[in-house]
């Protein structure tokens, strides 16, 4: 192989995180920079390409190395620019395929850090050898990438794949950051989770560990609770799964996945969230798909994983 690497970069609201990684998945190195440090966008790509030139010159240099895939929040597929995201310092619509192409000189390939994670899970994870899998991302919000025939759905604008802002509840939904209410995003993320105990903590007389913590309550919270027999927090689970597997239910009627593939720290409560979450999945999906629709959890390492993600762009 001519050129048997790539470069995986994340651009996170609060770390950028950037790595070289070989055809097998393994990633060589690895390095970072604070995305907030930098007001002026010329500024934070040049500090980039200060860390990771020195990275691409061990391996070879440039004449190593593939290409370069980026995840960002509203990054552009077909653009290549980022859109108008609200988490980043750059306002508007920043160049970011153009101007990285300049600094590093390789190709470069930009998509949203939800679709980046399909596209790894696809080449190194849970869904390889898969054609049609949805992947679901739980975190601070929900994100998705939507895989059909080997291949992302991207949409005539390059944003398709908003699965986190379906509206689930129609009547009395929750406000969500996006302008609207009811979205799946309020109920199945991080801040979700924890809205759920609040509302049932300050609705009910129910003892439970969760009362005593201070500041921000978050998953592992819930789970270490529920491992304790905690009733609140077995409750937060329950709701939380049936919530997200009823949407799921609806998802696949979309699109008719192999899989649906979860990816984030909520996972991480094992069968407290992925049996509710399976069993209202099956109890409301259209009878032609019971029973043929996989409920898995990511295979990709959550340190790794925005990394591998965008990293798989480049073997594109």
């Amino acid at each position: 192989m001519d050129r048997p690497y790539v470069v995986g970069m994340d651009i996170g609201g609060t770390n950028s995180v950037f790595g070289i990684v070989d055809a097998r998945g393994n990633i060589l190195s690895v390095d970072s920079v604070k995305t907030q440090a930098y007001k002026e966008f010329g500024e934070y790509v040049a500090a980039v390409a200060e860390k990771l030139m020195p990275m691409i010159e061990a391996v070879g240099g440039t004449q190593k190395i593939k290409g370069m895939g980026i995840g960002a929040p509203n990054g552009n597929y077909h653009s290549g620019n980022i859109e108008h995201s609200a988490n980043l310092p750059w306002k508007g619509i920043v160049p970011l395929a153009e101007e990285f192409k300049k600094a590093i000189g390789v190709p470069v390939t930009v998509t949203n850090d939800a679709n980046a994670a399909a596209i790894g899970e696809m080449t190194y994870g849970a869904a390889r050898g898969m054609k049609n899998f949805i992947e679901i991302t739980l975190g601070t919000g929900v994100g998705s990438g939507i895989v059909v025939n080997g291949q992302l759905v991207y949409g005539h604008d390059g944003f398709a794949g908003e699965l986190g802002h379906v509206i689930v509840r129609r009547h009395n939904g929750r406000q969500c950051g996006c302008g609207r209410c009811g979205c799946l995003e309020t109920y199945c993320s991080a801040t979700g989770v924890a809205r759920t105990v609040k509302e049932i903590i300050d609705c009910t007389d129910e003892p439970s560990l969760l009362r005593e913590l201070e500041g921000p309550i978050t998953s592992k919270d819930v789970y270490d609770a529920a491992v304790r027999g905690d009733k609140v927090a077995l409750e937060v689970f329950q709701f939380t799964g049936t919530v997200l597997g009823e949407a799921l239910a609806d998802f696949i009627a979309f699109s008719a996945p192999e899989a649906i593939v979860l990816f984030g720290g909520l996972t991480k409560a094992g069968d407290y969230i992925m049996k509710p979450t399976y069993e209202a999945m099956e109890a409301n999906v259209l009878s032609i798909w019971k029973g043929k629709t996989k409920l898995l959890v990511s295979e990709l390492k959550d340190s790794d994983a925005a990394v591998l993600g965008a990293s798989a762009l480049a073997w594109e």
